[in-house]
């Protein structure tokens, strides 16, 4: 079985763009019998905004895409959990002032992975095969710090480990530092908010492992320092991606690969590219002596929100629960995919409406349950995930090859997925607008009458027109 998955997917036709070469090229995956796939997740310090399903959504349809091109049991897709952040500390300090603050950052940390569970699952996201948490990998984490110091390219500080940029630089092998970015050390640093402190050697070096304060969440530290310490952001996706995709697969792997540490896909929101991504390319390289992390790098593009950039100061912030509350998630979803992952997206009333429109329609066409996937739909993901061509290719498909193509992409293709609560409805606007909808057909004014038609579709509802007038109900 794995000699025919392995030889079945080494062919397979898809093509994914690399921001680390800036073209797009053939996946080939190092093992085509276990792929293996790494997404940056959350930090659970508040509910996650419509921005954070982006990367949701559409690792979500790669990690399917691979499992039909692999088989499901030999791709393996790894989303973290941060749960150890200064901004989980501060949030829980605010929220719950009168408990220890170890308590007060359970409640939240607990609560907040809860809602984004719920919320990527609502938005119709298969759970990652791996989700691990950060701090039940602090083990792992003082192993890397300690052999970055061994390394020399790492050294304490006024109890801290940093990590040191000019020593990677002059480490035999190593990756050049800003080569996933394609910036220079003097732009990247023009260019950041970097901690300006008088224990760092340099301004770019970066930091592993901190101390924790009384009360704080700590842990025994590494490289001999003395008392308890809490680790960086960028050595907690290290350790995890490191253990669950590199360690995990050690003597499984039936490939030639030299390096041994190396695994296909590293994926996240475009803002992570620096200092994020960067660093954790360069804790690894110099780790392990190997010049890149990951194969490919994929990164998707960042959302506005009515054509303005989101901002609870300009009272657009929206949180994807705010989303469910109006709109059931398959919506949601197929107006998200209406734009190119990588492109910038706009996040309207408008797509969501259409987006309905859509899944109504093809909702409400049979198919047969076991037909295959419309072709032209596969080949347009399998260009780059390129989901504006294969939502057009789902318009002109047959009905039993759309169905397939739908749950291809994470789409359910039950109708009542699609209803609404006629509790939600707000009964005198529905008929305010149908009677402006019936004095525009009365005037003949048909254009205004398709819009009216349009709105009211978008609220959940749909009108019929017969010759006794016009009558409403809750769109099923």
């Amino acid at each position: 079985m794995t000699e025919h998955v392995a030889e079945r997917g080494a062919g397979n036709g898809l093509v994914l763009y690399n921001t680390l070469t800036r073209e797009k090229a053939p996946f080939r995956a190092i093992d085509p019998a276990h792929v293996r796939l790494y997404v940056c997740g959350p930090t659970v310090y508040d509910y996650a905004h419509i921005g954070n399903a982006r990367p949701l959504i559409v690792f979500d349809v790669l990690f399917r895409l691979l499992r039909h091109l692999h088989g499901a049991a030999h791709v393996t897709y790894v989303r973290n959990i941060t749960d150890v952040d200064d901004k989980i500390n501060a949030r829980a300090a605010r929220d719950f002032p009168g408990l220890p603050l170890n308590e007060a950052i359970r409640r939240v940390t607990e609560g907040t992975e809860a809602r984004f569970k719920a919320d990527s699952l609502a938005l119709g996201n298969l759970p990652p095969t791996v989700e691990p948490r950060a701090t039940e990998h602090i083990e792992e984490m003082r192993d890397l710090i300690d052999r970055l110091v061994a390394r020399g390219v790492a050294y304490v500080a006024d109890g801290h480990v940093l990590f040191s940029v000019s020593a990677m630089e002059r480490l035999p092998g190593a990756p050049r530092y800003g080569a996933l970015a394609r910036r220079s050390l003097d732009e990247m640093l023009a260019g950041a908010r970097v901690d300006v402190a008088s224990y760092k050697r340099d301004e770019m070096d970066f930091v592993l492992w901190k101390p924790s304060s009384p009360g704080e969440p700590g842990w025994p530290s590494p490289a001999g320092i003395e008392g308890l310490g809490r680790p960086g952001w960028h050595i907690e996706c290290s350790a995890m991606a490191w253990k669950h995709l590199v360690r995990a697969f050690a003597g499984r792997l039936s490939c030639t690969d030299p390096e041994g540490e190396i695994f296909d896909i590293h994926g996240g929101g475009i803002d992570l590219v620096f200092p994020h991504h960067e660093n954790e390319i360069a804790q690894t390289c110099c780790v392990f002596g190997i010049p890149r992390m990951a194969n490919v790098w994929m990164h998707n593009g960042f959302l506005q929100v009515e054509g303005e950039k989101m901002s609870k100061s300009l009272g657009n912030f929206v949180t994807i629960a705010d989303v469910l509350a109006d709109w059931p998630g398959e919506v949601a979803r197929l107006a998200m995919l209406k734009t190119h992952y990588r492109q910038p997206i706009d996040w309207t009333s408008r797509a969501l409406e259409e987006a309905e429109r859509n899944l109504h329609r093809w909702y409400g066409e049979a198919g047969a349950p076991d037909a295959a996937p419309d072709p032209a739909v596969v080949a347009a993901l399998c260009d780059d995930l390129n989901t504006p061509a294969a939502i057009a290719a789902l318009h002109h498909a047959e009905p039993g090859a759309r169905r397939a193509a739908l749950a291809l992409m994470g789409f359910s293709g039950d109708p009542t997925a699609l209803a609404r609560s006629s509790a939600e409805i707000d009964v005198a606007a529905v008929e305010a607008l149908v009677a402006e909808r019936t004095a525009a057909r009365a005037a003949k004014n048909w254009a205004e009458s398709d819009r009216l038609r349009d709105v009211l579709a978008g609220m959940g509802v749909t009108v019929k027109d017969s010759k006794e007038g016009t009558t409403w109900e809750v769109s099923r």
